[in-house]
């Protein structure tokens, strides 16, 4: 299937022929970097160091943070608008990422290609000379996505498995950037966001499971019978797990009763609203969706 129709329907402007556009461009290399995306990242990375500091019993080295927290920027940046070159023809046969810039035809893919490259070597490099090795080694890790989530999602269902591994990193890079080493404490961390994107990106793709497949995304099984069975698995067991996970820190004693306390409730919320979002029949479905896409955000921030 052919973009042209959808590109029609959308009245999308023709493409530019300069490298870098003109001088509204700019806001489109911002959208490149997926700045909602990043939010979340910074998020977690911030969050990493934080406690990564408060463990340790070191003073919170204001500077440095910053630094991780650039250097993750510049990385997810980067990843991002090599994600969105990648799949620059795909995302324009599907009406939720047609008007991206590079599915637009907004901006040149060769400007857009060295764009995501020199962001993602500068945002590893500063990592290694601002705060650590470490930091940055496990920062390139992030950017494996590319070479195992993207391909997959057009090969099989399991790319949601694939892509969360890379997708769980922040965290860690925030604690090694603040610790110099990892621990069973940023482990934790790591599982709880490594668990946290499965209902979350279930939501999603059942809310466009039609756009994917028009695409050509098999992130959904094609078989109707087989679909529903493998949304619900692949929302309901990562909520399930997430609750010990999440209440593991009982291992180090270093936990509050408040945090058990809080992290059994939103834990058991999360889990509410995912068998609510599994197990409701089609016409309350997208409420459902609503509310568990507002809760998975609701639960990364806090």
């Amino acid at each position: 299937m052919t973009s042209e129709p959808i590109l029609t329907a959308f009245e999308l402007p023709a493409a530019r022929h300069s490298l870098f556009g003109d001088s509204r461009s700019w806001l489109d290399y911002l959208a490149l970097t997926k700045p909602e995306v990043n939010f979340l990242i910074v998020v977690a990375t911030f969050a990493g160091f934080y406690l990564g500091c408060h463990m340790a019993g070191r003073d919170f080295p204001f500077l440095r943070s910053m630094n991780a927290v650039l250097g993750m920027l510049f990385i997810a940046s980067g990843s991002g608008a090599l994600n969105q070159y990648i799949e620059r023809r795909f995302d324009a046969q599907m009406r939720r990422t047609a008007r991206r810039p590079l599915a637009a035809g907004r901006l040149n893919p060769s400007a857009v290609l060295w764009f995501g490259i020199a962001f993602s070597i500068f945002g590893i490099v500063y990592l290694a000379a601002a705060v650590n090795q470490l930091a940055s080694l496990l920062a390139l890790g992030t950017l494996s996505y590319l070479f195992s989530y993207t391909p997959l999602k057009r090969k099989s269902p399991l790319c949601t498995l694939a892509g969360a591994f890379s997708g769980a990193m922040p965290p860690l890079i925030g604690w090694a950037a603040a610790s110099g080493r990892l621990s069973f404490e940023a482990g934790i961390l790591y599982f709880v966001l490594f668990l946290w994107q499965f209902p979350h990106f279930m939501s999603i793709a059942w809310m466009y499971r039609e756009d994917y497949a028009r695409a050509g995304y098999l992130v959904l099984p094609h078989d109707e019978g087989a679909r529903a069975g493998f949304v619900n698995w692949q929302t309901l067991l990562p909520l399930l797990l997430l609750i010990p996970v999440s209440l593991s820190p009982a291992f180090t004693g270093k936990a509050s009763v408040q945090y058990y306390l809080g992290a059994a409730v939103r834990s058991a919320g999360f889990l509410y609203y995912g068998v609510r979002f599994a197990f409701e029949n089609a016409t309350p479905r997208l409420d459902s969706f609503l509310q568990l896409r507002s809760f998975t955000f609701r639960h990364y921030l806090c």
